[in-house]
């Protein structure tokens, strides 16, 4: 596993440090105003799936592996509504804040 500390990019970073301490705030402020997603590919309303994926089911991020630029991971995600389950998650960052992030199984 890698050290949340040791993921290359800093937004990054910032969205698993906030998922794994269930802090919505600094998931919030993880975020460009207007953030999109995608789970599966197909996009979702992203404050609730936030909800009901991460923060009502407890959801946490152990990171496997990342891009050499730091914005697509393979982690073990695993909340309280479906267990552990391998996902892929890739980003897209600007202005040092998470603009899309596209899940799904890995």
């Amino acid at each position: 596993m890698i050290p949340t500390d040791e993921l290359s990019n800093p937004a990054v970073r910032s969205f698993v440090d906030a998922i794994n301490a269930g802090d919505r705030a600094a998931f919030r402020a993880a975020l460009m105003p207007g953030a999109t997603m995608s789970d599966d590919g197909s996009d979702r309303n992203l404050d609730q799936w936030a909800d009901r994926e991460i923060f009502s089911s407890h959801g946490h991020m152990e990171v496997e592996s990342q891009s050499a630029d730091g914005l697509s991971l393979i982690v073990r995600y695993r909340n309280d509504t479906w267990g552990e389950m391998r996902t892929a998650w890739r980003f897209t960052v600007a202005h040092a804040r998470v603009s899309r992030f596209d899940t799904g199984q890995a």
